[in-house]
């Protein structure tokens, strides 16, 4: 969770840390040691036994991920966290971590801590496809659960997911408005559902804008733009093509069009057949397409 205990020993000073790594490393050495005065005087030293290595070596690996997890948040997923590990000792990620603790202190803020970093735990981080980016999370109770434009059954979707839903029934050929508006069916294949901001004060829309989370998510764009291949960004609206502006065109496809809110859908969101024309660019690239209708 990321609460105020979370926060507080997810950043513990660094000399506790090392400590722990000396003392867990520290118990493989006296066994090491023991065994060493137990052996007659000018002998020559005994290979450590089977045992010896396999506890040494888990007791060092115990010891680097302890200290090497108060940096993490909690709930990200692994191959993310190795991918993005340098971001969390960052003084801007400790200054957000601290802002966000401090905030679900005084006021109720979405989405829950445990779905923060949804979006990591779906697939792993070489395994995106495509990426669509989004904003800020929904701000009503029981909608943001850490995917953007997603939202928990059983609530209805909210009017920008409806259009989505509109322009794929006119796309996908045999889509049909799945009755719900819970997007995770598109995440755990690869599609990846990024808001620029994570957190959000409830009923307060942007209120963490500016807060080091844009910073935070441009790494996460940064990283897949420079690590992978031939990925789908789609790009809707000003605010998701001006996040977008850095991505490597050479090794990516980015497709742009109008936000898909109702005060803009009209104006070329639909008939962009943004999903479709993805799925094309994901098979010309040997990569296998996204079933837009697995809901």
């Amino acid at each position: 969770m990321i609460g105020q205990k979370t926060i507080n020993s997810f950043f513990s000073p660094v000399a506790k840390k090392v400590c722990t790594v000396l003392t867990a490393t520290g118990e493989a050495g006296k066994d090491a040691r023991k065994r060493k005065a137990s052996e007659p005087s000018g002998s020559h030293e005994a290979p450590l036994s089977p045992e010896e290595v396999d506890r040494m070596t888990r007791n060092k690996k115990l010891a680097l991920e302890k200290l090497t997890s108060g940096r993490t948040p909690p709930g990200f997923g692994e191959s993310w966290r190795q991918a993005l590990s340098p971001e969390f000792g960052k003084p801007y990620f400790k200054q957000l971590m601290q802002f966000v603790s401090d905030e679900r202190n005084r006021h109720t803020v979405y989405p829950p801590a445990e779905d923060v970093f949804t979006w990591t735990q779906m697939c792993d981080v070489t395994d995106i496809k495509v990426v669509i980016l989004g904003q800020d999370p929904y701000h009503g109770p029981n909608q943001a659960h850490g995917l953007c434009f997603s939202v928990r059954r059983p609530v209805s979707p909210p009017p920008s997911l409806e259009n989505m839903y509109k322009e794929l029934t006119s796309d996908i050929e045999g889509f049909e408005h799945p009755k719900h508006g819970d997007l995770t069916g598109w995440a755990k294949q690869g599609v990846l559902l990024l808001n620029a901001v994570l957190t959000v004060r409830a009923h307060q829309a942007n209120s963490h804008k500016d807060k080091g989370w844009e910073t935070f998510t441009d790494a996460v764009v940064q990283w897949l733009s420079s690590n992978l291949e031939g990925l789908v960004f789609m790009l809707w609206g000003s605010y998701a093509q001006k996040k977008g502006a850095a991505i490597n065109r050479k090794r990516h496809h980015v497709l742009q069009a109008v936000h898909p809110s109702p005060l803009s859908a009209h104006r070329g969101f639909f008939g962009c057949k943004h999903f479709s024309k993805a799925n094309e660019l994901l098979e010309k690239s040997g990569k296998s397409p996204i079933d837009w209708k697995s809901l």
